[in-house]
């Protein structure tokens, strides 16, 4: 059975560090979380700034098709499941990660890995699809709108696949230590972000634009 991840007093030059004392790595790790959450936050600007944008632009078809005619509820459902069950192996591998066990974090990102490219894969069917049949993001301000709001998630989420695999070739090279456990919690934060933002667009323009 792996030993769990000590994630204090680790690298410490005593034998039997005194752990009622600051340890050396909690300023570094705190100062980590504190600036990525900062980061979240413009990030939910961006995607508020962009909610907005959408939905004044939602009705401005230009004399084209509405998003009640355009939307399939069964694809947007499909690619939510994908994510969401992608959350939740994000969050056992982690809970891997508090018990040291390596091999266990790189399969449930590996399943994380898969899940996310199976929700892109299905979200550029859709745009292609919409494409072909004559809808992009040239025919209404109501396309441009919502192309570059799931767009701009879809980047996000590309983005996040990227730096997965980083995340787990780095597992492969030294297994889960103070740093990479550091790494997997800023991306698990990341993933779950992306996470919600995609339940609010799956109310927002999905279900509430077929209605």
């Amino acid at each position: 059975m792996s030993k769990p991840i000590i994630i204090h007093h680790e690298d410490t030059l005593e034998r039997f560090p005194d752990i009622r004392v600051p340890d050396p790595h909690q300023d570094t790790f705190s100062k980590t979380t504190l600036g990525f959450w900062l980061y979240l936050m413009t990030d939910c600007i961006v995607f508020a700034t962009l909610f907005c944008t959408y939905a004044l632009l939602h009705d401005q078809t230009f004399g084209g098709p509405s998003s009640h005619e355009l939307f399939s509820l069964s694809t947007a459902f499909g690619e939510t499941m994908l994510l969401l069950f992608s959350s939740v192996t994000c969050g056992l591998g982690m809970l891997s990660a508090l018990k040291n066990d390596t091999n266990k974090v790189i399969f449930w990102f590996a399943v994380s890995f898969v899940l996310g490219a199976s929700f892109v894969t299905m979200e550029l069917r859709e745009f292609a699809h919409l494409v072909h049949e004559g809808h992009s993001w040239t025919q209404s301000a109501f396309l441009s709108s919502f192309f570059t709001l799931v767009g701009t998630h879809g980047l996000h989420v590309s983005i996040g696949l990227l730096w997965m695999i980083n995340i787990i070739v780095q597992l492969f090279c030294v297994g889960v230590t103070i740093d990479t456990f550091r790494r997997l919690v800023v991306f698990s934060m990341f993933w779950h972000f992306l996470d919600l933002v995609w339940i609010f667009i799956f109310t927002f323009v999905y279900l509430m634009g077929v209605s």
